[in-house]
């Protein structure tokens, strides 16, 4: 199993560095969709229950957002129900799935429940910049509960993010001013 969740976690980041890398709104959703699902998946099966329920989620979310017009993920409705539903997944992750209430794992099971927020009101704002701008601030947050769960496909991802963020704003934001 773990081979099976690590090789999950290496497609998670192959999708996951695709995401900075699109032009439109929409291509970033997709690739942010097949992400979110094999990271769950890479996730839950070494044990890193947060993890896997967030990605759930954000799963989700990519859907909605996909599909705004349809789902009316403009309203400030959808944007209460996913923050609460990332918020939801702090508590279980001690009271459900047991994870050890000791100070070391409140502070790292919070980490990517806030970038999971950040991200979120991201998708919200519309558009593949802010996308990247808020990345800068969820990714190292991701990368930090990444090294802690073990999931060496999420590091190397959040790794390569960071990374992919700043040629995507060297690419479309700065040097489209320039170029302008």
């Amino acid at each position: 199993m773990e081979i099976v969740a690590q090789l999950l976690g290496i497609v998670g980041m192959i999708c996951n560095i695709l995401v900075f890398q699109q032009k439109t709104h929409k291509r970033v959703l997709v690739w942010q969709f097949f992400a979110a699902i094999s990271f769950s998946l890479n996730y839950f099966l070494l044990g890193a229950v947060v993890g896997g329920m967030l990605n759930l989620v954000g799963a989700l979310r990519s859907v909605v957002f996909f599909f705004k017009e349809k789902t009316k993920a403009n309203s400030i409705a959808w944007l209460i129900f996913f923050i609460l539903a990332f918020a939801v997944s702090y508590p279980l992750t001690f009271l459900v799935f047991g994870t050890e209430a000791i100070a070391r794992n409140f502070i790292i099971e919070l980490l990517p429940v806030l970038a999971m927020i950040i991200a979120t009101i991201s998708l919200r704002l519309g558009s593949a910049k802010a996308v990247r701008l808020l990345g800068l601030f969820s990714s190292p947050m991701w990368l930090v509960y990444n090294c802690f769960s073990g999931s060496f496909g999420a590091i190397a991802s959040e790794i390569l993010n960071l990374i992919s963020i700043i040629v995507g704003i060297v690419r479309f934001d700065i040097k489209r001013k320039k170029d302008s």
